[in-house]
């Protein structure tokens, strides 16, 4: 449907697209914060789960229709690409966000995102390892990394749920910033919280496959690389709901939940791959990219500092953000430096 449109009515698309994925991201991040109180699940469950699913709405949507017209490739590309890009949400939230008072790990007084860097590490180490298994090792539509996908996923939300629930050791750390006054949203009826959430959950969805679709139009009329274009200006535009919900979250001062949302939303997508399978009935892994797997290290790589960071907490600034951001940035622009390499 898109294919047929002149650049400037696709441009018109993804900007108005852009726009309903952002106010929805914010409605999104409201409301979930909401629902974690009124369902005590704790701001990191929450977006490790909550937020982090329906944040990535459009990518199951393209995995689903990728996977049902027999184009495995396409999903896996999808999936893959933007993990990296979507972990420097994370430096425009320090950077923006917080501003020169602090940075976004020093906020933090829960050691909880080191579980959920942890399972991304993970889950992504999974993903090279089962590109390397044989395209027909197979068994009632499941291949033995989808099955390690999903157990791995499975069990890290349990973990960062017990978690949740407390640690078996403790520590002395700052005092963290002290909550917003109970607000409008917060004296809302939970029935109101949901359908609100619902309606903007499908904004989302909607907004989201816009986005992906008109993006991928304009960058065959342009001629852009669909690797390049993919990982860059498509992965910055699908990252529109983990920005709007993170600077929604970090204004409301739930800092955990900002870096659970990105840190869940990578953990997650690796778990479309299952999807992916299953609906192909085929291996999906095998058909990635050089490109693919190159990009799948360098999310690694980018989480890798925050890792650090939420254990060192650091002070310092360096542009405004902080120092683990700003190593998570040169990592990243190095790396798409490397990226226009081997694209070629």
């Amino acid at each position: 449907m898109f294919t047929s449109l002149s650049l400037p009515v696709l441009l018109l698309i993804f900007s108005i697209a852009a726009a309903i994925v952002w106010k929805a991201g914010i409605a999104l991040s409201d409301t979930t914060d909401v629902l974690d109180k009124r369902f005590n699940l704790g701001e990191a469950l929450g977006g490790t789960i909550v937020l982090a699913i329906v944040t990535n709405l459009p990518e199951i949507a393209i995995t689903i229709s990728a996977a049902m017209s027999n184009k495995v490739e396409l999903a896996v590309g999808n999936i893959l690409g933007g993990i990296a890009l979507q972990t420097v949400v994370l430096v425009i939230l320090d950077a923006v966000g917080i501003g020169k008072q602090n940075t976004l790990t020093a906020e933090q007084s829960s050691l909880v995102p080191v579980l959920e860097g942890a399972l991304v590490v993970t889950m992504l180490t999974l993903v090279v390892m089962g590109h390397q298994l044989p395209g027909d090792l197979g068994f009632a539509r499941l291949t033995p990394d989808s099955v390690l996908l999903l157990g791995a996923w499975v069990a890290g939300v349990w973990l960062v749920g017990k978690a949740h629930k407390g640690l078996a050791w403790q520590t002395t750390l700052p005092a963290p910033s002290p909550k917003k006054k109970p607000s409008d949203d917060d004296k809302r009826s939970t029935g109101k919280s949901l359908l609100i959430f619902g309606l903007a959950a499908l904004a989302t969805l909607a907004g989201g496959v816009a986005l992906e679709e008109s993006g991928d139009a304009m960058s065959k009329q342009l001629g852009m690389d669909g690797v390049i274009f993919g990982a860059t200006v498509l992965a910055a535009a699908t990252s529109l709901p983990e920005v709007s919900t993170g600077l929604a979250s970090v204004r409301n001062k739930d800092y955990t939940l900002a870096i659970s949302d990105i840190f869940g939303g990578n953990a997650f997508l690796p778990v479309l791959l299952v999807l992916a399978t299953v609906i192909s009935g085929k291996p999906v892994l095998p058909t990635a990219q050089k490109s693919d797997i190159y990009l799948t290290g360098l999310g690694i790589l980018v989480t890798i500092p925050y890792l650090y960071g939420a254990l060192f907490r650091p002070k310092r600034q360096i542009a405004r953000m902080g120092l683990d951001s700003f190593v998570v940035l040169v990592i990243y622009l190095v790396g798409a430096a490397g990226l226009f390499i081997i694209a070629k």
